[in-house]
């Protein structure tokens, strides 16, 4: 039998914790090996666990969920570790700078258990999640920002015209079996190019892969 997934709950609402923590212990699979109240904690509690995943609320005191995964994804300890936002709203102001700061994904506070469930096996396999609301605000974003330099664009020169195309669907938020689908590939064959992309484009995962596609003007403006 494989390993459960290790999960890190950081939130500072007691309850919500608490309901997190009865619903991922009884999830065959999974299991809860800490919680946080506050940034810091997250933070330290990572380091000393080492979880797979973390489920970081955003607004947290002494410091937000930003910082407190801008540090869990930097640090080498838990490099293995991926961060997935629990967000109020799905257009939360800070999609795109938890993105940036090493996040693989968002979901709803109250999302369905089994949508829970399923995010966090996503997550853990190195997918990200960003669903149709999150893709479109992060357009919504690269639309409001002034046009990137030249050089970002340079970086996508090493690519494949297949990889390029590969990029693009990853940055429209398609997984592996739906890249597999529209690309009439095989899952191998869709794992081995995500695998290229993140090797040539020196991303730490698929998240990674979505903002330098935006930011490298790939999806238009």
């Amino acid at each position: 039998m494989s390993e459960p997934i290790r999960v890190l709950i950081a939130d500072d609402q007691a309850l919500l914790r608490a309901s997190f923590r009865a619903l991922i212990d009884n999830e065959p699979g999974m299991t809860v090996v800490g919680e946080a109240a506050t940034g810091q904690e997250a933070v330290d509690l990572a380091v000393a666990k080492l979880p797979d995943v973390v489920l970081m609320d955003v607004r947290m005191p002494e410091m937000d969920g930003i910082e407190a995964t801008r540090q869990i994804c930097a640090a080498e300890a838990t490099k293995g570790t991926r961060v997935l936002i629990l967000t109020m709203f799905d257009l939360d102001a800070h999609v795109y700078e938890a993105l940036r700061a090493g996040a693989v994904g968002f979901l709803l506070k109250d999302t369905q258990p089994a949508e829970l469930c399923h995010g966090i096996h996503v997550v853990a396999r190195g997918e990200a999640l960003l669903g149709p609301s999150i893709t479109r605000r992060l357009i919504a974003e690269f639309a409001r920002q002034p046009e990137q330099p030249p050089s970002l664009a340079r970086e996508l020169r090493v690519l494949t015209d297949r990889e390029r195309e590969v990029l693009t669907l990853i940055a429209r938020g398609l997984s592996n079996t739906e890249l597999a689908e529209r690309l009439r590939l095989s899952l191998a064959t869709v794992k081995t190019y995500v695998g290229r992309l993140l090797a040539k484009l020196h991303a730490r995962d698929r998240a990674q892969l979505v903002i330098i596609a935006y930011e490298s003007g790939l999806l238009g403006r």
